[in-house]
């Protein structure tokens, strides 16, 4: 048998009641497409969890607040379905078009996310959680999903996923996944595809940057790494800096001082050129 792709939420509905019917649990993983071996691992653990993994391939709008990334964005379905296709027979794609998704109106939600959409990729994209918020709430309606799979590259949507779940006091339990890196240390993205030749080669810096944070953290104040990473970026050729900051896993509010038994992060968002990428490291 071949495996299932639907674009139409009628027929992933049929197949979700038949599954829940024979009480076989159902994981999800929420994509974007342009699928690369980051997503390959969320699957397959997904695989090793559930019955069934939905795997949902869509761009979707509402997240984006720079129109040319949206255009930019790769779309590459054919090759993602080749790509999900080898991994098993108990994956069911759903890669829907907007107005399926938001009918006519591409509107999102606002939400309270308790604070947690203002830090970080909040300052620097306006909406875009709002805008996650509100596809995953269709998503998971419609998937019902037991489980859903997030990767920890996007830490502070992972933060805001299960944040989201609280609200809508919705019953999907949401597992982290680790950030999946290439050799040279690059966390995996679909937009890594948009990067030439001298951006990829400059790239794994920035992972080099978050590990020597990782290194001094014990010993240097915060105030002193942030000072230290923009010193890295300030004169780079390929790389300008966005973002840097360490923050509480907790809340995700950026720190001036340490405290004992708090567990802390560091996050990073780079320009190479005008594609944007982002990273993070556990510091405790």
């Amino acid at each position: 048998m071949s495996m299932q792709v639907h674009e139409k939420r009628l027929d992933i509905l049929v197949d979700v009641a038949s599954i829940k019917k024979n009480k076989k649990t159902i994981g999800f993983v929420p994509t974007m497409g342009a699928l690369h071996r980051g997503h390959l691992a969320l699957v397959e653990k997904a695989l090793k969890e559930n019955d069934y993994v939905i795997v949902s391939i869509f761009v979707n709008p509402t997240q984006f607040n720079n129109d040319a990334d949206l255009v930019n964005y790769p779309r590459t379905l054919d090759s993602d379905i080749e790509l999900l296709s080898g991994l098993s027979k108990n994956i069911i794609v759903f890669a829907p078009t907007p107005k399926e998704i938001y009918g006519d109106k591409m509107l999102s939600t606002k939400y309270n996310f308790n604070g947690l959409e203002h830090e970080m990729e909040g300052k620097f994209r306006a909406g875009h959680f709002d805008g996650v918020g509100t596809v995953l709430k269709h998503f998971f309606t419609i998937v019902n999903p037991d489980k859903a799979y997030f990767g920890e590259k996007d830490f502070q949507q992972l933060q805001i996923v299960k944040k989201l779940v609280e609200i809508e006091k919705m019953t999907v339990q949401i597992i982290g996944c680790p950030i999946y890196r290439e050799e040279n240390g690059l966390a995996l993205s679909s937009r890594n595809k948009r990067l030439n030749t001298k951006q990829l080669e400059a790239s794994p810096f920035i992972y080099s940057v978050l590990q020597q944070v990782k290194k001094d953290f014990g010993t240097k104040s915060a105030f002193t790494l942030n000072n230290w990473v923009l010193g890295q970026f300030k004169n780079h050729d390929e790389l300008k800096l966005e973002y840097f900051e360490i923050a509480k896993v907790s809340d995700l509010k950026s720190i001036k001082r340490k405290q004992k038994g708090t567990k802390y992060r560091a996050f990073i968002a780079v320009f190479a050129g005008e594609i944007r990428l982002i990273d993070n490291i556990a510091l405790n």
